[in-house]
């Protein structure tokens, strides 16, 4: 008998996957688009051009998101599908609680307090990153612990404030803390010369060197003080919005490691793979286990490529950045950016 009941389970289960919409998928539909929390003023993840439009990793992954639920990156009257906000560090997590914003991504760490006190989920990991330290060449600084008794500038509500204090905790180095709600305030005020240092997350530091009014004069130090593991966060409590947030930034990932780019995904609709067709919805219904399309993962590559190709447009040459790939580079290619297989 027990065994009949388990087969019959068995039998049942992927009619019990393939759920209708949500709470937080019904709320997005009705209203037409999905809302995130972005970066505005940290280049590769979230700045803002001259005419107003968001470019960055981060953006890349919320227009990403959308295309999988709607698959389209406009809706009708050519409303974009991806709704961007710009938040500051102590606003976004309450935001996100409050309903204000279906998703945050926005250089943000993984943390127990984050998921475990604050009512949040991180769906995988988008970018391996650590925190350093800018100084000016001219200040004679060549090692972290050449800081004490310096103003370093730090961003409030956000890791690196924590990061740093236990670092300076730990290696007994006083230092002035100068800080601020906004980014754009703390890159500012070091460069007026307020602070004599300006740590966060080293993906950034090289990109803020430049920017400053002088730039040869700027230097990252070789120390890295922390870990963090930046990636999108959803509220607690809809595990089918977990599930479409975690397995879109999965899709992206498993695409450049099956060589599906935003160039080639409709050719490969006639790929004879079983993983690439069961990655782009030619077979299976892994869409409809999260009431979607199931060519969710197609739109998604459709409408901002694989993960290389986002990495490549954010931080390669072409942007400006020129930032090596290293721990972000393929499993198989000596990284550590890893997907779940769909199947």
């Amino acid at each position: 008998m027990r065994a009949l009941i388990f087969c019959c389970l068995l039998m049942i289960s992927p009619a019990f996957a393939q759920n209708s919409a949500g709470p937080t998928l019904s709320q997005i539909k009705a209203k037409g688009f999905v809302e995130c929390a972005v970066p505005s003023g940290t280049p590769g993840f979230g700045t803002i051009d001259s005419k107003g439009v968001f470019h960055g990793l981060d953006v890349d992954i919320c227009r990403a998101v959308a295309a999988a639920v709607f698959g389209d990156e406009a809706g009708p009257n050519g409303v974009p599908r991806a709704k961007l906000v710009a938040l500051n560090g102590a606003q976004r997590l309450p935001a996100l609680q409050a309903g204000q914003v279906d998703l945050v991504i926005q250089t943000l760490t993984q943390t127990l307090t984050r998921e475990a006190a604050n009512g949040t989920l991180f769906t995988g990991v988008d970018f391996y990153d650590g925190q350093g330290f800018l100084v000016r060449k001219s200040s004679g600084v060549k090692h972290a612990l050449d800081l004490s008794g310096a103003t370093i500038c730090v961003s409030a509500g956000s890791t690196s404030e924590l990061n740093l204090a236990d670092w300076a905790r730990a290696n007994n180095v006083k230092y002035q803390p100068v800080v601020f709600e906004q980014v754009q305030e703390g890159r500012d005020a070091y460069n007026k010369g307020r602070c004599d240092a300006y740590s966060t997350d080293s993906s950034q530091l090289a990109s803020i060197a430049t920017i400053m009014h002088d730039p040869e004069n700027q230097m990252v130090l070789p120390e890295i003080i922390s870990k963090e593991p930046l990636g999108p966060a959803v509220r607690q409590g809809d595990d089918q919005w977990y599930a479409i947030v975690k397995w879109t930034l999965n899709a992206l990932i498993e695409a450049e490691e099956q060589g599906i780019t935003q160039a080639n995904v409709d050719e490969k609709l006639n790929s004879e793979a079983p993983p690439t067709r069961r990655l782009l919805g030619v077979q299976g219904d892994f869409g409809k286990f999260m009431a979607l399309d199931n060519r969710w993962a197609y739109w998604a590559i459709k409408a901002v490529g694989n993960y290389g190709e986002m990495f490549a447009r954010n931080f390669g040459p072409a942007s400006g950045l020129n930032m090596a790939r290293g721990k972000n580079e393929l499993w198989s290619k000596g990284g550590m950016i890893y997907s779940a297989p769909v199947r």
